[in-house]
């Protein structure tokens, strides 16, 4: 159940973003999910694509610094107190979250949530068992 993140090391300065998106396109590569961490210098994006290897070769094939991560993915019910549930049982099950970014959904209803957590394996485990909806690689990427 664990999905391909792309870590990227970028400058802050203008145009930095559009020039690391345009390789991913002209890779053919579809961006699924983005999340952008910065500091004044500089930023860590991290992307949920169709195709990580092809993205990360693209990437690296000019000169970036970039890391693959696995991540979960969640999909939840729209609707108040559902993300709360999810993040109770993983609180409950004493597994630390790193980071998480949400993402859109094209199933009307539901909102996808990926999260970087400390014990993957315990996380899946605890989810799956309170009936949250984990989400596989090929889910993610074909979407």
């Amino acid at each position: 159940m664990q999905i391909q993140q792309l870590s990227i090391f970028v400058e802050n300065k203008s145009g930095r973003l559009a020039e690391i998106t345009e390789i991913i396109g002209k890779a053919n590569v579809d961006i699924r999910a983005i999340s952008v961490a910065d500091t004044s210098d500089f930023g860590i994006l991290r992307l949920i694509v169709d195709k990580p290897k092809e993205a990360v070769e693209s990437l690296r094939a000019a000169g970036l610094t970039v890391s693959l991560t696995s991540v979960i993915a969640i999909g939840i019910d729209d609707k108040p107190g559902e993300f709360a549930k999810a993040m109770r049982v993983l609180a409950d099950g004493d597994i630390g979250v790193e980071y998480m970014y949400a993402f859109i959904s094209r199933d009307k209803g539901k909102a996808f949530v990926i999260l970087r957590v400390l014990e993957t394996e315990k996380a899946v485990e605890c989810l799956e068992k309170n009936g949250i909806t984990l989400l596989s690689a090929e889910d993610i990427y074909g979407m």
